[in-house]
């Protein structure tokens, strides 16, 4: 269990690492700096002329992408040393089989990292942004109710994982409709199929992984074995995303 608490100090570390550095390169790399999608808002105006009512797209603000992907990994360096500062509270939810804290983190960083993607593939709109966050986060709010409810259950109650999962499928109904409903596949940038292919793989690791530690498969039979998975999958996947979208928004 301390290896566990050390493991979270060292993915601190590499996380903090990252995002400095991302925050350094969205500070001074001229292409990170002037890549600002416009976010909008719509709104109905009563158009005399016409006497109908009209939608008009209004510019909300211009969004500095690059500094809010750098957020993306410093709000998870955070909840990994918040851990290490609470680990006591941390080790005891573990011997209950769950951890309040990788769900909130998960709340905001996946989160952020769909908008971010949502903002690439096409969706400007904050409205649909806003919604496409909160579902995402009510997404990784219902595997908290997950491990909530089945604690010392010997029967696994599944209709979290099954809301969850449904959840988790609406952002991406949005995004593959903005990105490839009206684009000529071969036209489409391939780092923008990289994003989405990854994506979709880590994406769907972990739940992956909350099956096999709830159908007791092998080594996840220990609910620690499960949350090293976690933490190791989080790694790999926001290392990997992260770069992409950084990568992708350098592409002319």
């Amino acid at each position: 269990m301390n290896k566990l608490v050390r493991f979270n100090l060292i993915m601190g570390l590499v996380h903090l690492f990252q995002g400095i550095l991302m925050l350094v390169l969205a500070l001074t790399i001229e292409q990170a700096i002037d890549f600002k999608p416009q976010i909008t808002t719509s709104f109905l105006t009563f158009n005399e002329t016409s006497m109908q009512l009209e939608t008009v797209v209004d510019k909300a603000f211009s969004l500095p992408f690059a500094l809010f992907a750098s957020f993306f990994l410093l709000i998870s360096a955070f909840f990994h040393f918040y851990i290490v500062f609470k680990k006591d509270k941390y080790l005891n939810g573990l011997d209950n089989r769950i951890n309040v804290y990788r769900w909130y983190e998960y709340a905001l960083s996946s989160s952020l990292m769909i908008v971010l993607i949502a903002i690439l593939f096409g969706v400007y709109d904050l409205a649909t942004l806003i919604l496409i966050f909160g579902i995402n986060a009510c997404m990784n709010l219902f595997g908290l109710l997950m491990e909530k409810i089945n604690q010392n259950k010997v029967t696994t109650d599944w209709s979290p994982f099954i809301f969850g999962s449904f959840a988790g499928i609406i952002p991406w109904i949005i995004i593959i409709m903005y990105g490839f409903e009206n684009s000529n596949p071969s036209e489409v940038p391939a780092f923008v199929y990289a994003i989405f292919i990854t994506y979709i793989i880590f994406f769907n690791l972990f739940p992956i992984n909350m099956v096999l530690q709830y159908k007791g498969v092998g080594k996840w039979k220990d609910y620690i074995f499960g949350e090293r998975m976690y933490i190791v999958l989080s790694l790999v996947a926001k290392t990997t995303l992260i770069w992409l979208i950084f990568f992708g928004i350098m592409q002319p």
